[in-house]
């Protein structure tokens, strides 16, 4: 991966030292101020310099939860919908004054949810193996539970193209276990799928391990993909009208780097992704965890795929999106928690 220049590495140093501090002795609870910039947004390129918003602190919203996912805006609504899978409940926070309450429980242990242009949720559901839509009036509308007349592993991950298309993962996670799903055979190769206005579903791709979170570019010609499986990376591919090409790499997530000339953060077989969201001017803000302090949190690659920046969380990272009124706070969730921070630029999606 890319390195801090060797004219940065003093700056970087200290602003190193100082988030090693602060993630050890800060106090998430925000009864205790921390001073701006937030130690724990860390520039590793000048490039993330200019989207970091200066004097706007990490906040933990909500703690308590099992494992919090799926985060998505509502626009119309304004408020956050997001999974506390384990509990089997879909959470709502409401900015204006800070709540957060059960919006669903029995959620069929849903994982990732979105929102189309019309203002509609759509769910990825583990125990119940499908995508499903909740309608304005009121029911559920079952979008993709089978393919090619077997049931799906446990759809985990999906976002809405302008053309009414939903893409969706399905690695299989709520599957594999009773904690987060109902555990069973997986049945089908884990793959990307696509869900046609018309209702028909296609695979695009089954050449990851394990699909996870994605997200398109700003202009919808790229696709985003985590693979949680081996190698732990992120991929794109060119969208080619309804189905994908050119697969490649993007950047490596469990390798180690070089947070400051003294401090090396080692991922290698541990860090990996989840989630990720484009920014309007193509950066890739990608979930990061298991791999302890110095990685878990949010890092921040440019569209060439170089780490040009961190976000430093005290628990796992596990997903993230655009959200507010101009699509500039960053929420995210991890491990019981969800996390906000302003930032200085918008999503590039309306969810």
């Amino acid at each position: 991966m890319t390195q801090p220049s060797t004219s940065r590495r003093s700056f970087i140093t200290t602003l190193a030292a100082s988030a090693a501090a602060s993630l050890a002795a800060r106090d998430w609870s925000g009864k205790v101020p921390e001073r701006y910039p937030d130690p724990d947004v860390i520039a590793l390129d000048k490039a993330f310099e200019k989207l970091i918003q200066g004097n706007s602190p990490i906040r933990r919203l909500h703690t308590g939860l099992l494992w919090a996912e799926g985060p998505a805006w509502n626009g119309s609504g304004s408020y956050l919908v997001f999974s506390d899978i384990p509990n089997n409940a879909q959470m709502r926070y409401i900015p204006e004054d800070g709540h957060v309450s059960v919006m669903r429980n029995n959620s069929n242990f849903s994982n990732g949810n979105t929102f189309d242009r019309e203002g509609r949720q759509i769910s990825c559901e583990h125990a119940t193996r499908r995508v499903t839509r909740y309608e304005a009036a009121g029911g559920i509308t079952v979008l993709a539970d089978k393919f090619e007349g077997k049931p799906f592993n446990a759809p985990n991950d999906a976002v809405v193209h302008p053309d009414g298309g939903i893409w969706f993962t399905d690695p299989g996670y709520g599957s594999m276990g009773d904690y987060e799903g109902n555990k069973g055979e997986l049945l089908l190769k884990e793959a990307v799928y696509r869900i046609d206005p018309s209702g028909k579903i296609a695979k695009v791709t089954d050449d990851l391990a394990k699909p996870n979170g994605l997200c398109f570019s700003p202009d919808y010609k790229k696709l985003y993909i985590v693979d949680t499986g081996d190698p732990k990376n992120i991929r794109v591919y060119d969208v080619a009208g309804t189905s994908l090409k050119n697969g490649k790499e993007f950047c490596q997530m469990n390798q180690p780097y070089n947070l400051s000339a003294e401090i090396v953060v080692d991922a290698k077989g541990k860090g990996g992704s989840d989630g990720v969201r484009c920014d309007v001017d193509g950066n890739v803000w990608a979930s990061a965890g298991w791999a302890g302090a110095g990685f878990d949190g949010v890092h921040v690659f440019s569209p060439e795929g170089r780490r040009i920046g961190l976000i430093r969380l005290p628990e796992t990272g596990s997903n993230l999106c655009f959200g507010g009124p101009k699509r500039n706070r960053l929420f995210m969730t991890a491990s019981q928690s969800l996390y906000s921070l302003y930032v200085n630029t918008s999503g590039a999606h309306w969810c």
